[in-house]
């Protein structure tokens, strides 16, 4: 094989869906592991134990391999952030696909909704708060809800996990009055170059990052509050862990305003006038 023909297979994309004892599976498909005996430690631990798939990955060698989050992990989502420990590895022969409920089978859509933000900078912190009061409500299948904090690779990795839409939700300056909240759909740019910050969080640079990993970001909104201080307002020195007094009264509205976005795409249907923003 040349190196061209090396390198070109290695770039080649994993399936999003694979056919195992004539079952389709996808990210979100529930399974039973049935791990080939004598390999490790962690086999006889994870033998007949439900597992959720979070990817398909394939090696440069084409084999594939689901990478599964087991259901009883009190660390599930150090799984779902691709911490290892959290995080297994299974052959498709050995793992058993189990049923989907009523609303999985009817193709309910995959719903992601993240909170970003960083909590130590005041009104920054906004998205996290909210995506906090929103996991203590129930949600339908299908629908995640997970805060990233400024986890941007984390989050551009969840984004190419399958999703149909996701809500993002953040502070945003837009010259409004502070607490003001509104929704933006991205307009990503083609020609943007993707870009990492590892220590900070912008949608827009996720989405862009979604695109340089390979991937391609499922439709998404952006649900925005006007902070009445932003990083660039911060002493670099302070640490603030408070929302000021606007931006919290705004997170009783925002937890309603995500519901009724959830309630709409869990539906069908696509929020009719969202505003638009060119990402740049």
């Amino acid at each position: 094989m040349s190196g061209a023909d090396f390198w070109s297979d290695a770039a080649r994309p994993a399936p999003t869906n694979i056919e195992v004892a004539g079952v389709e599976l996808r990210t979100g498909s529930m399974v039973r592991l049935r791990p080939r005996s004598g390999r490790d430690a962690f086999d006889m631990v994870l033998a007949g134990r439900t597992a959720r798939v979070e990817t398909i990955e394939q090696d440069i060698g084409g084999e594939l391999m689901l990478a599964v989050t087991v259901n009883d992990d009190p660390g599930r989502d150090l799984g779902e952030g691709r911490f290892p420990a959290h995080r297994f590895f299974f052959a498709p022969d050995e793992v058993e696909p189990l049923p989907l409920d009523d609303d999985m089978a009817r193709g309910a859509p995959r719903i992601l909704v993240a909170g970003i933000g960083n909590v130590f900078l005041g009104d920054d912190g906004f998205g996290v708060v909210v995506a906090q009061a929103l996991v203590e409500r129930r949600w339908p299948p299908g629908v995640t809800v997970r805060e990233f904090g400024i986890r941007g690779i984390d989050l551009a990795y969840a984004l190419q996990n399958g999703y149909d839409a996701a809500i993002l939700i953040d502070a945003m300056p837009r010259g409004e009055a502070p607490g003001t909240l509104f929704v933006l759909e991205p307009e990503l740019d083609d020609a943007a170059p993707p870009t990492v910050e590892t220590h900070g969080m912008d949608p827009v640079r996720v989405l862009h990052l979604v695109r340089g990993l390979g991937g391609e970001p499922p439709r998404t909104l952006v649900v925005g509050c006007e902070p009445e201080q932003f990083p660039e307002d911060h002493d670099p020195t302070a640490i603030i862990t408070r929302l000021s007094a606007p931006v919290q009264t705004a997170v009783a509205g925002a937890v309603r305003l995500v519901e009724k976005l959830v309630q709409d795409l869990t539906a069908g249907e696509w929020p009719a006038s969202p505003s638009n923003e060119s990402a740049r």
